[in-house]
């Protein structure tokens, strides 16, 4: 799922999506997944978004204290039919959205973003462009 140029997500998307990333939290924090990719590692739901239709519900995850988020999304992948299952108890909707799981790269790049402010060359032409330099 792309995070480029889109139609706003309405009310009803939002809410659901939140509702099921709560859920997700709570069935992830009860431990019940016996994969071994996952053994000791607790897992972080930063968003779930739904399609418009309500089909299909993109998870963005990452490891707790940092791991490899790729296979972490990975073993949840492989859990997805299990996880949905739990979710069926934890949610009340019409029918549920399958579940896609999505290693979340938003801190890296806000990292990356980060790092390129703080480069002196940038931060000089910043300060240009502001009027505060030469």
């Amino acid at each position: 799922m792309t995070r480029g140029r889109a139609k706003p997500r309405s009310q009803r998307q939002l809410r659901v999506g939140e509702e099921i990333r709560h859920a997700l939290a709570r069935i992830l924090g009860r431990g019940e997944l016996r994969d071994p990719q996952l053994a000791g590692i607790a897992v972080t739901v930063t968003e779930v978004r739904v399609t418009a239709d309500l089909k299909s519900a993109h998870a963005f995850v990452l490891p707790f204290g940092g791991g490899d988020p790729a296979a972490v999304a990975e073993a949840l992948r492989r859990a997805a039919p299990f996880l949905r299952g739990r979710l069926a108890h934890e949610v009340t909707l019409r029918s549920l959205p399958a579940l896609y799981f999505v290693p979340d790269t938003s801190f890296d790049q806000a990292s990356t973003i980060d790092r390129l402010l703080r480069d002196p060359r940038v931060a000089r032409d910043l300060d240009r462009e502001n009027g505060d330099g030469a």
